[in-house]
This record gives C-alpha cells, structure tokens and sequence, in this order.
C-alpha cells in the first residue's frame, strides 16, 4: 500500500464513546479486510483512531483496504489495533447502548465497558500498522452508481480464481468517451459490458481485482453515486461513507477484441427463461465435470448430460434453426451463468462449429459472454 502522512502513534491514551449499532455495522464492513493469514498478526487487527470528534476503523489484508468513521465522544487523541474477528464478535453482542473504549498508552489493552458488560482486548502497536494511501490526495471522480455495480455484476462471473494467473483474477475496467466497458476471462470464458455513461469522465484505464469490485457492490447499496480515483498504483473507491482502496494489477490483458470471431454460421434466437430452465433441470447429470449437449437439429434443440455411475437427463425445446445437425458441448455452469447474465427475455446464441467458441448475446444489450467448447467423445 502507499505510505501516507497520516500518524498513528497512540498519544498519552484515549476514552471513546460511541453508539453499539453503529459501531457494529462500522465494523461488519471494515472487517472484510482483516487478513487470515495467521503469519502477519498485525494484519488480522482493526485500527481505531480516535480523532476530531470521530472514532475512525481501518482494516488492511495489504491487497484491499477498507476504512469508515462515526461520530463519538472523543477524549484524547490516538491510535490502538485491536483483534478484528474478536472485536466484531464483542460488539455485536453487547447491549444495544453506548460503548465505551479505553486505553492508556503504557497498557497493552483496550477496556470495552457497555451496560453491565466488561472486557478488555491485548492490542497490536499502532505504528506497526501498514500506512494506507492518504485519501486527501487522491483526485476522484463521479460515476453513477448503478451504471456502476451494473456493469460489474455482468462480468464479474468470468474472472478467474486462479492467483497463478494474477492479470485474469481482475476485471478490465476502462473509462472512454461517453461509456464504460468492464471484460473478465479466466481463458474459458469471457465476458465484456459497455454501458452508457452521462456527465464527464476522464479517460482512465485499470486492472482491477475482482474481489475488490465484488465488496464495492456490497459496500455501494444506498446513494446515487460512487467516486472513483486512481493514486499511483492504487485505486480508490468511496460509498455510503466507506473507502475501499486496492492494488492496480500490473500486467497485460488479453485483447479481447482480436477474440471476437468475425462470423458465425448459426445464429438462435431462444427464450432466455425457457433455455435457462432447460440448462438447469439438466445439469443436475453433469457432474465430475461432464459437459451439457447441445445438440441442434431442424426445429429443435435437444440439451443433454450423462455421467457415468450416477445417471442422464435429456430435455428438447423448439428453435428456429435449419441445416447440419450441429452438436457442441459445453462446461454446465458456465453456460448456466452466460445465460444468468443476460438480462433480456430472449438471449442470441452464435456458433460456428463443435470446435470453436460460441457466442452468447442479446439484441440490442452491449454485452456478450464468449464460451469455449468441450470436445465431446463420440
């Protein structure tokens, strides 16, 4: 993370006085970026700074950050780490009342009093706390925030978990003239949204983590805008009074325009729900990764899937398709999740061959889910 001017030295001591539920909720959100990994201890701790009448939270994994403050009763100024997991536990369950938080320098607790209810946490240093990007120095933007979380719930699906590959676990987003365009892949499928934009944004471009975008979205839930703006190597998002910094993923990705097949030989136009129902009701029989037939015929399409000790399923529905029987097999789940992620009533299937990659798109919707064919046997 970038280094800021922000101190955190923990003073002579402090007493903080602020209300339960708020708190709580403060925390629940903070606290998603506490890390797991036991081996860096400071990391698994939620920073309290006690200043200008506000008890701020911070909590870092040093790949996604996330920071929030409420109003409190401030006495002295400071900083402590506390336990994260283990101060969320506790104030979620303490009385719906104030809490009240002290700490005096040459101790190595926190008392938490509220109501009848006594406890005390050991803490971390407060110096030895990452340093989180200073938020005074990043210019930002304003995007509109369902345009936003939109885009992002259309592509979100195709990055890939594989941390082997660090550029395909982000998401491209790019700000051009007028528009956004967010694509995903994780060399299986691939998925690209352009939406409209309104007002003025600059032109900007970034790879960035997935999951960073998927807490936006839990994050981003009231409010009509979200600001947006990149500092050096990190990129900053503020929402419902919550700022949410991550890494820019350096790296090249995948042209996905040079992905695009220029032509198919099929184009089938079929009800989005009606297909959707089919896929799902069949998948049930693809397991241990055995592929969902396609199978097209004059009229019909007939879906398929069979595993070997465990049973088959087979459902047709009419289409408008004419020619060559064409069969083609896929992965069940990510065609279920290509077919979820129009939104549509009727959804565009192009195919070009049982060896190429199908196309799935709708009309008139800037948005198209590339998928890679299984090779079936037989």
């Amino acid at each position: 993370m970038i280094e800021s001017n922000t101190m955190v030295g923990t003073g002579t001591g402090i007493k903080v006085v602020c209300r339960q539920d708020e708190l709580a909720q403060k925390l629940g959100v903070v606290s998603r970026a506490v890390s797991t990994r036991a081996s860096v201890q400071i990391l698994s701790g939620v920073l309290l700074r006690a200043e200008g009448g506000r008890l701020h939270l911070a909590a870092t994994d040093m790949e996604l950050s996330l920071r929030s403050s409420l109003e409190a009763q401030v006495d002295g100024e400071g900083s402590v780490v506390v336990p994260g997991r283990l101060l969320v536990d506790l104030v979620r369950l303490l009385p719906a009342d104030d809490v009240t938080f002290e700490h005096r320098a040459e101790e190595g607790v926190v008392h938490v009093t509220s109501g009848p209810s006594i406890a005390s946490l050991h803490t971390y240093a407060a110096e030895d706390f990452p340093r989180l990007p200073d938020l005074d120095a990043v210019g930002t933007f304003t995007v509109d925030r369902e345009t936003l979380l939109e885009t992002i719930g259309r592509v979100a699906r195709s990055a890939s978990r594989d941390e082997s590959r660090p550029v395909l676990t982000g998401i491209l987003v790019r700000f051009e003239q007028g528009k956004l365009v967010m694509a995903a892949t994780d060399s299986y499928r691939l998925s690209v949204k352009e939406t409209p934009l309104e007002g003025d944004a600059p032109e900007l471009e970034a790879i960035i983590p997935a999951r960073a975008l998927a807490e936006l979205t839990r994050i981003a839930q009231s409010g009509e805008n979200v600001e947006l703006g990149v500092h050096e190597n990190q990129v900053v998002f503020a929402a419902d009074d919550v700022w949410l910094t991550t890494r820019r993923i350096d790296g090249q990705f995948p042209n996905y325009k040079q992905l695009l097949p220029e032509s198919f030989e099929h184009e089938v136009t079929i009800s989005r729900g009606e297909l959707l129902d089919v896929v799902r009701r069949v998948a049930v029989m693809a397991q241990r990764n055995s592929p969902l037939r396609l199978r097209f015929a004059e009229g019909e399409l007939t879906i398929s899937a069979q595993t070997q000790d465990v049973g088959e399923a087979r459902e047709s529905l009419p289409v408008q398709f004419s020619g060559e029987p064409l069969e083609i097999g896929f992965n069940a789940e990510f065609l279920r999740e290509g077919i979820e992620s129009v939104t549509t009533d009727e959804i565009q299937l192009r195919l070009i061959s049982p060896l190429r990659p199908g196309l799935i798109t709708a009309e008139g919707d800037d948005f198209w889910y590339l998928i890679m064919p299984i090779r079936l046997a037989g």
